[in-house]
């Protein structure tokens, strides 16, 4: 287990070190480790908003879609024809360009990018053990550079205002009331969560449109989930979640504003006839797709 460890870490090393020295680098522009943070987070954002952007106008193509959605799966019911809804639904969003999980792609890009720096911060309050003590030795920033220097003399502390964010919220603490920001940075995290996803249930309802059960499952669990990670992992990674919910609020409003992401209805769709497994023909009780009335009045 150790080796396959040891593998990784090793795969990842020059990702961890580009990462430590653009943070190390922000740092010596402007000494203060939040800001150094809130600079990489910003960096690592530009490179993820197409994604927000395709993953957002997913998101309101399947809100604007459920009318039709629910139209098919009425019109088939029955295990019998399950193959023909879900070919008939995979049409439908092929024509409305839409990915039932496209609402999940920030979130599976931004795995990675909490592993990675998760890793840089534990590296940056690196210590070991020397002639019996435990001294700083920073990792993944360059050696000399003011970051690392600095690093040095506050032994491995991330200071922000007197608080460590190298700390857990659950970490231990001088005092109750040291703990405090740890505590509102957390709510506030889980705060953003909430209202980035009420702000596009806000738009969809003011167009008429349904969330799907599986975007209300997400957006009632998803926030519950990440304030649990947020408890368990350093101050400074929050820091970047915080960070990153604010300009993806931001992105997603000027996307609706600009008209890049819209609200409206998708056109009505004529619905196919349900057919039998044996016959191309409909099924009793099943009223067949009605003639176009243009061909009818050429007759």
């Amino acid at each position: 287990m150790h080796s396959i460890i040891h593998a990784i870490g090793a795969v990842f090393q020059p990702i961890f070190t580009l990462f430590g020295w653009l943070m190390a680098f922000f740092y010596g522009i402007v000494p203060n480790y939040a800001l150094a943070i809130t600079l990489l987070t910003i960096v690592i954002m530009g490179a993820l908003t197409p994604f927000t952007v395709k993953s957002t106008k997913s998101m309101q193509s399947m809100a604007r879609l459920q009318p039709e959605i629910k139209k098919l799966q009425a019109k088939y019911k029955g295990a019998e024809n399950r193959a023909q809804l879900n070919e008939e639904m995979m049409k439908l969003y092929r024509e409305e360009g839409a990915n039932p999980v496209g609402g999940c792609l920030p979130l599976l890009l931004q795995a990675p990018f909490l592993f990675i720096l998760y890793q840089v911060i534990k590296g940056l309050s690196n210590q070991v053990l020397a002639h019996g003590m435990l001294v700083s030795q920073p990792r993944y920033i360059p050696g000399t550079s003011k970051m690392y220097h600095d690093l040095l003399v506050s032994h491995g502390k991330i200071d922000v205002f007197g608080m460590d964010m190298s700390l857990k919220l659950f970490s231990h603490h001088a005092t109750t009331v040291a703990a405090i920001p740890f505590f509102a940075i957390v709510l506030f995290a889980v705060g953003l969560q909430y209202f980035q996803m009420a702000q596009l249930n806000r738009r969809s309802m003011k167009s008429g449109q349904e969330m799907s059960s599986q975007q209300k499952m997400t957006q009632r669990f998803m926030p519950i989930l990440f304030a649990y990670f947020y408890m368990v992992i350093p101050a400074a990674v929050v820091l970047y979640m915080v960070v990153s919910s604010v300009i993806r609020i931001i992105t997603q409003d000027v996307m609706f504003r600009t008209g890049v992401v819209t609200t409206g209805k998708p056109a009505e769709r004529e619905l196919p006839a349900v057919q039998d497994d044996k016959t191309s023909t409909s099924k009793p009780g099943v009223q067949p797709r009605a003639k176009n009335k243009r061909k009818r009045k050429d007759r």
